[in-house]
């Protein structure tokens, strides 16, 4: 193979790492937001449930058991 060859080969294979890379970081960008929205709903969810369980303290502390 002649050097312009190898050079073109080597260009080639640098930007499919590069672009590999970036595709990489994007998802991982996007797992991470995806996963902070995640939290945040688990945060509101276990909010609501601790206003409701203080405007009535009395559910869930009996238990109707039939045989």
């Amino acid at each position: 193979m002649d050097i312009a060859a190898l050079s073109i080969l080597k260009s080639q294979i640098q930007l499919q790492q590069d672009a590999g890379i970036a595709i990489m970081k994007k998802a991982m960008s996007t797992a991470e937001q995806g996963g902070s929205l995640v939290n945040q709903m688990l945060d509101k969810a276990a909010e609501g449930k601790t206003a409701a369980q203080v405007k009535m303290p009395h559910l869930g502390n009996n238990i109707n058991a039939l045989v």
